[in-house]
């Protein structure tokens, strides 16, 4: 049975910065509320007239780069987002597109922060069952165009930017390498702890000048329930992973973990006994891209050398649903 290996990966992030203090000039906040609490400093923003599906095809030209490979080889793309450039179709339909991929596989995988997590998944259960030989998952989000730029909506607006990451995901029959465990989860009860109310289709209609009027068409979050949920989740599911790989915590060389917020992130270092060097984290320059995470963190830890072939590499990642995963895999 062949196994998945991620030949290529790459991000995309726009060229807008937009600092705590410009933030601080929309809402009641400062640099030292958010750094302190999320480990945010700045975070990117498209400019008007960018999509979604354009970030994900500029990234997806760094990966084909890397995996040196031709598009044409792409037999099915799976984008995670929670952002689509539209209610529907899905993101996926208009990446390949943008592409020039007519007539491969497409679909969308609507997971949020664990969405690309799970849309690796899945494009493992492809390759493994030799459905497909060569799968692009995306991660791309545009945030700015939906957040709340005054007091009320300060604490999500602070958190999120916009950016894509891709992998390659393709075919190999080498034992040493792939994906070797996964682990995913989900709880629904907990799902309008972090959610946008409205527009919905159970109402009628789906949105109201008095929904916007009260703030229901825009991100809202019970940060504390989320924050400790988090916490608890992810070193649960980290060693769930690894224990059904057969190894220990202390045996993964490099940790990818989803950003979105610094103090999560440490925690579960602190909780795991996993030192500074076995991770990076980059929200203090991206802030929360949501499905493009991943990505983007394994991206710049290989050109900082931190993730090299032959490394045991562990994915974490908790957010909205809730859902959280841990997948782990020989780089």
């Amino acid at each position: 049975m062949p196994r998945m290996k991620v030949t290529g990966v790459g991000m995309y992030v726009p060229d807008r910065v937009v600092t705590n203090n410009d933030l601080s000039k929309l809402m009641d906040t400062t640099d030292e509320w958010i750094v302190m609490r999320t480990g945010i400093k700045e975070r990117r923003y498209v400019p008007d007239g960018m999509t979604g599906a354009e970030m994900a095809a500029r990234a997806t030209d760094i990966a084909l780069k890397e995996a040196g490979i031709e598009k044409k080889q792409i037999e099915a793309i799976i984008s995670a987002t929670l952002s689509p450039d539209h209610t529907f179709p899905g993101m996926a339909p208009f990446i390949q597109d943008k592409l020039d991929l007519g007539g491969c596989a497409v679909m969308d995988i609507r997971n949020q922060c664990t969405g690309f997590l799970y849309s690796m998944a899945v494009a493992d259960a492809w390759i493994r069952t030799g459905l497909f030989k060569t799968v692009l998952v995306t991660g791309s989000e545009i945030h700015s165009t939906a957040l709340e730029f005054e007091t009320r909506g300060r604490d999500v607006t602070v958190i999120f930017g916009d950016g894509a990451g891709v992998f390659i995901c393709q075919a190999t029959d080498d034992e040493n390498t792939g994906v070797i465990a996964t682990d995913l989860h989900g709880e629904g009860k907990y799902a309008k702890a972090l959610w946008v109310e409205a527009e919905g289709q159970v109402f009628h209609p789906r949105l109201t000048h008095k929904m916007l009027w009260e703030g229901r068409a825009f991100p809202r979050m019970k940060g504390q329930l989320v924050f400790t949920h988090a916490i608890r989740r992810l070193p649960e599911t980290m060693n769930a992973c690894c224990a059904k790989a057969g190894v220990k915590i202390e045996d993964v060389d490099f940790w990818v973990f989803h950003q979105a917020n610094l103090r999560i992130n440490e925690f579960a270092c602190q909780a795991l006994s996993i030192p500074p060097n076995k991770t990076l984290n980059n929200i203090d320059k991206y802030g929360n891209t949501t499905a493009a995470t991943l990505p983007i963190v394994t991206y710049e830890a290989q050109k900082k050398g931190l993730i090299k072939r032959g490394m045991l590499v562990g994915f974490a990642t908790f957010g909205a649903g809730f859902t959280w995963g841990t997948m782990l895999m020989r780089w």
